[in-house]
């Protein structure tokens, strides 16, 4: 029988734009130690940009690369290959992050945004390099087992070249591979349910049922952050504190420099938490001028920039007169925050929790500059009529179940609050309304599901850690049973290759 110690298991949580990973397992389940952005990088040859369109070595056969996705999984995020680079000449994490604001000539490529493995010698990159530079292992001595999550819908060779260069490259003790969104639902302690995971720029929605993955009904669609950040981006040009800080009267920027002042401003809005979204599915509420904040009527005195520093929470002296507290009252309506940002004090209105709505509403973004990897044909679905659509491809039975468990979750969710009530409100017309047409198997509400409040480590950071935390409760469960039917261990692989992974990992059958 194969056993582990805990302080030896490995966690690793590969989404399409973020690596997570975390060496032991606790008694509290800990929060990831290690994140990174999943990019690699490699500086320019002018030798490979002729033809360097194959990872291909020679002697390697074509199945290096694997077929583009469909255009609704489909990154915009590059990839580019280069048939001589070997592992360790890709730049990884600080080293790359120092190379590119160094204005190096670095040639970025993202592995994994496609949903399944672009680059074969990419990827194994960025996991030599959590596992051996950040997690500091040993090849060698190498006695932790792995536990290894990945977006749903791989290609079978792909689940089985994964594991090969898990045990053949980096001589792990013992392998597990696991569906991301099923990852994400054991977090939320259910088998049923349906997960949206919203990504950098396509969000994939993945209906499960009594613990299976019910891959015909699973969808994506191309909307994600990004959408959002160009979105809000557009909307504070009409925001004067925005403007001045990115554009000073008295030494105008060039319109790049504004356009990426304020784009690189939506980031670190949302990423303080300073967004949130309407949860009864309608758009914020927003003065007469429809998202334009005019700063200038408003900062009339010291007293009322007072006021909003420190969040419109004080209350007014009972000697201030009735106009006084009147203009308190309308500052306080117009919910203003004043951020520091690049040594620039930029005072924000409600405009700023309008940033979700392209997400609800993908026409709000006709005329703005959102790239897609393939012009994309048709009408783009919204959040709620993509997951809508999903759970209607599933039997009728199974129905009433999965919407008991609507999860949403992501990197967005870690910073911004409700969004899960706001698509559950928008979902509502989408399920029955008339309760006397009701029947057995017809549902009668949605519940939105969260990570429970008693895993410590989490409950603070929002649910976007949701996948970590679920592949670090199958990791507790499946490398300490007895009969290890839900791990590939050394033997397993030596005597069945990497075929294996197919027989122990279930969901994957």
């Amino acid at each position: 029988m194969v056993t582990f110690r805990d302080s030896s298991v490995v966690i690793i949580e590969s989404g399409r734009t973020l690596i997570r990973a975390g060496l032991g397992l606790h008694d509290l389940l800990k929060a990831p130690s290690v994140e990174i952005q999943a990019r690699v990088g490699l500086r320019h040859n002018p030798s490979d940009s002729a033809n360097g369109t194959s990872s291909l070595r020679p002697g390697e056969s074509s199945e290096n690369l694997r077929p583009s996705a469909s255009s609704s999984r489909a990154s915009s995020l590059p990839c580019q290959p280069s048939p001589s680079a070997k592992v360790h000449d890709y730049l990884v994490g600080p080293q790359l992050d120092e190379a590119l604001e160094a204005g190096q000539d670095i040639i970025v490529s993202w592995p994994f945004a496609d949903g399944d493995v672009r680059d074969w010698t990419q990827a194994e990159a960025l996991w030599k390099h959590v596992l051996f530079k950040i997690l500091q292992l040993k090849r060698t001595q190498n006695e932790s087992p792995i536990m290894l999550s990945m977006p749903a819908g791989l290609f079978r060779e792909s689940s089985e070249r994964i594991c090969q260069i898990f045990f053949e490259r980096f001589n792990v003790a013992g392998f597990g591979l696991l569906d991301r969104p099923m990852a994400q639902l054991y977090a939320a302690g259910q088998l049923n349910g349906v997960v949206v995971d919203i990504g950098h720029e396509i969000t994939d929605i993945t209906p499960i049922y009594d613990g299976f993955i019910l891959h015909n009904a699973r969808s994506s669609t191309p909307l994600g952050i990004r959408d959002c950040q160009v979105y809000l981006a557009n909307l504070l040009r009409s925001n004067q504190s925005v403007m001045a800080a990115a554009s000073p009267p008295d030494n105008p920027s060039d319109p790049e420099v504004t356009q990426r002042f304020t784009e690189d401003f939506v980031k670190y809005i949302w990423a303080e938490g300073l967004v949130r979204v309407p949860s009864d599915g309608q758009t914020a509420e927003i003065p007469e001028d429809e998202g334009v904040t005019d700063i200038a009527a408003v900062l009339v005195a010291g007293k009322e920039k007072a006021v909003i520093e420190s969040g419109m929470k004080k209350k007014l002296t009972a000697k201030a007169s009735a106009a006084e507290q009147a203009r308190a009252r309308e500052i306080e309506a117009l919910d203003l925050v004043t951020v520091e940002f690049r040594n620039h004090s930029i005072t924000l209105g409600k405009e700023r929790h309008r940033f979700c709505e392209p997400l609800f509403d993908p026409t709000l973004l006709n005329g703005l500059p959102v790239e897609r990897a393939d012009p994309y044909e048709g009408r783009i679905l919204p959040l709620q009529e993509a997951v809508a659509f999903s759970v209607r491809q599933t039997d009728v039975t199974q129905r009433q179940y999965i919407w008991q468990g609507l999860f949403v979750n992501g990197d967005l969710t870690n910073h911004v609050k409700g969004i899960g009530a706001a698509l559950q409100s928008r979902l509502a017309p989408f399920i029955l309304s008339t309760p006397d047409q009701a029947t057995e198997v017809q549902p009668r509400s949605i519940r939105v599901l969260n990570v429970p409040e008693y895993f410590a480590e989490y409950r603070e950071k929002g649910d976007g850690f949701a996948a970590f935390l679920g592949t670090s409760i199958v990791a507790k469960i499946a490398f300490n049973e007895s009969h290890g039917k839900n791990f590939v261990s050394k033997t397993d692989y030596n005597e069945k290759g990497p075929h294996a992974v197919l027989e122990m990992s279930p969901a994957l059958l």
